[in-house]
């Protein structure tokens, strides 16, 4: 039987004495990685899963760390490294599953042509999402950074590293979930798949940007723990991530606003 919780941090945090009968306890974004995760569950519904909603302000890798959960599946790899950094805790890669474009969007223009000098443009606060939207912005024509670089996955940006911006772009940073409801108070707006597919915009359609999928190094993965990794549950739902069917529900339900990347 399909298990979902939405729950408050307090909720999250209340109760885990875990056994091995125990369903598997994934922390997930509710778009798109708990509707995937739902589908798997469909799929195999012997594979007993306890989906558990992420509300925004809530670590999934923390919960990981405590042992809270049991995997999480919301995050791509340069995040997940930030994150061992941050929190001096090793994880582990269970399976590469989907890529969700970052995108660029606007309510107010229809192409980069009529974004005025000094407009203002909304990018993600935190390390590797805010030098993602920088790449993004450069490939658009709209700044340049300095030399050197050159790969977004290992060459990270700031505002610091701008060294041309000829409109004299004002870069506003906002956390991610917020950043789809800054939407009509800027200019251009640099949104997370996730989110902005929970604000109702279709990335493929509604976007003036749109990351390309090929040699993205910012697919999102399943995550667990390294005692955790061989475990029969997360390596069945590895595979199942990675399979042939998920990656046709992923093509046929989200039209390429959400791009699979591992069939097995």
């Amino acid at each position: 039987m399909l298990k979902k919780a939405t729950l408050t941090l307090a909720a999250l945090l209340a109760s885990f004495s875990v056994s091995a009968a125990d369903p598997l306890r994934v922390a997930a974004d509710p778009i798109p990685h708990a509707q995937i995760l739902e589908y798997v569950q469909k799929l195999h519904p012997s594979l007993n899963l306890k989906i558990i909603e992420i509300p925004s302000g809530v670590n999934s890798n923390e919960l990981l760390a405590h042992g809270d959960v049991d995997a999480n599946y919301f995050q791509h790899l340069p995040y997940l490294n930030s994150q061992e950094q941050a929190l001096g805790q090793k994880f582990a890669v269970a399976a590469t599953v989907h890529i969700e474009p970052l995108g660029i969007y606007s309510r107010r223009h229809v192409s980069f042509a009529q974004v005025p000098d000094k407009g203002t443009v909304a990018v993600p606060n935190n390390v590797t999402n805010l030098s993602r939207a920088l790449y993004l912005l450069q490939a658009n024509g709209l700044i340049k950074l300095k030399p050197g670089f050159n790969d977004p996955a290992k060459d990270q940006a700031t505002p610091k590293d701008i060294a041309e911006n000829p409109r004299h772009l004002k870069i506003l940073e906002i956390e991610s979930p917020q950043i789809p409801r800054a939407l009509e108070d800027v200019d251009l707006a640099v949104i997370n798949g996730n989110f902005a597919l929970e604000a109702g915009l279709e990335p493929a359609k509604d976007a003036l940007g749109l990351e390309q999928a090929k040699g993205n190094p910012y697919a999102n993965i399943l995550v667990t723990t390294p005692k955790l990794l061989q475990d029969s549950r997360i390596q069945k739902l590895a595979n199942d991530l990675r399979s042939p069917a998920v990656a046709k529900f992923i093509t046929e339900k989200y039209a390429g606003s959400v791009i699979p990347v591992a069939v097995e």
